[in-house]
């Protein structure tokens, strides 16, 4: 009897360590940490939708998304590996490639395009504010701190010969969230953000008393490009926001996941082909996730050797780039 019960422990013990075994090989992730932005901005909406759609769709992934003061914080976080990959806009992801502003030259390589960010103002629909040259000497929240957003507005008023901290009021947000309240209660005359799906132009769009889009027109498009080239005209398709029944016209940039260059070009292969295999339930998830495009991510590069390696090398294989 007493080895019969022994036999039976022995077994129950083989099954446990079996059992915890399978468990560990089972639970064997690795752990990407993805750089957002402030609580209310449209990063942090994006990141926590990406991190949602790949984490479902690779069970060896474990993406992390965590708040960051944006795009002028994530690109030094990822050159000191402290980010695995972050969200960053695409004018600080301009300056950043091509060694801007005394700056060196970023080692951060792309991991996909993420969205077009056409760039506007969004004012009550009761204001009296039609055009851009109405909000001169208005106080206008431009956005966060440390964010890609005041950057685009610089370069698109700068095309027009205007002055973004002499000529307006300018409001530098320490979250992104808190701009549309300023503009319902009046502290603010406009709001300005970028993009389909941004949180903030959807929230003074659906207030109560509604919303009116201000971006450059068709003559101010082309003065902008005159001087910034690199900005695109870009659209806002009609129906993007509540009671927005036409097509915006604008200018503006690809923002981008970049990555560390540290990153192996194993794990930043399996990343973008989890990535681009769902797309389709991404765009379902988010609109804005639906310009996520592995053609979009190669036509947006300024240069495909900027693209990470391991990215490269996936898409080659299916046929995007050569």
């Amino acid at each position: 009897m007493k080895s019969t019960r022994l036999l039976v422990a022995a077994l129950l013990m083989l099954a446990g360590a079996a059992a915890a075994e399978e468990g560990s090989r089972a639970i064997s992730r690795t752990t990407i940490v993805l750089g957002t932005a402030t609580p209310g901005g449209g990063f942090p909406l994006y990141g926590n939708a990406f991190a949602e759609v790949m984490n479902a769709a690779d069970e060896t992934l474990a993406i992390e998304p965590r708040n960051t003061k944006g795009s002028n914080e994530n690109i030094p976080l990822l050159e000191q590996d402290k980010l695995d990959i972050g969200l960053v806009a695409g004018e600080p992801a301009y300056e950043a490639f091509l060694g801007i502003g005394g700056r060196p030259k970023t080692n951060a390589k792309i991991l996909t395009a993420i969205y077009s960010s056409p760039g506007m103002f969004v004012v009550r629909a009761d204001s009296p504010y039609k055009t851009i040259s109405d909000l001169v000497g208005q106080p206008v929240a431009f956005g966060a701190k440390g964010s890609g957003l005041p950057i685009l507005s610089r370069y698109i008023l700068d095309g027009l010969g205007l002055k973004q901290d002499e000529d307006f009021k300018s409001i530098y947000l320490d979250r992104a969230g808190d701009g549309p309240a300023m503009v319902l209660d009046g502290r603010a005359a406009a709001l300005w953000g970028a993009g389909v799906g941004w949180p903030g132009f959807a929230a003074v769009a659906s207030s109560a008393g509604g919303a009116r889009f201000i971006a450059p027109s068709a003559d101010e498009i082309a003065r902008i490009r005159a001087k910034h080239s690199f900005l695109k005209p870009l659209t806002v398709p009609a129906n993007s926001y509540r009671g927005q029944t036409a097509a915006i016209s604008s200018v503006g940039s690809w923002s981008f996941v970049l990555v560390r260059a540290s990153l192996p070009d194993d794990v930043a292969y399996r990343l973008a082909r989890t990535l681009h295999g769902v797309e389709a339930p991404f765009c379902q998830k988010l609109a804005q996730a639906c310009e996520t495009t592995a053609a979009n991510t190669v036509a947006a590069a300024p240069d495909i050797a900027l693209i990470h390696p391991g990215v490269l090398k996936y898409f080659r294989e299916i046929g995007v780039a050569k």
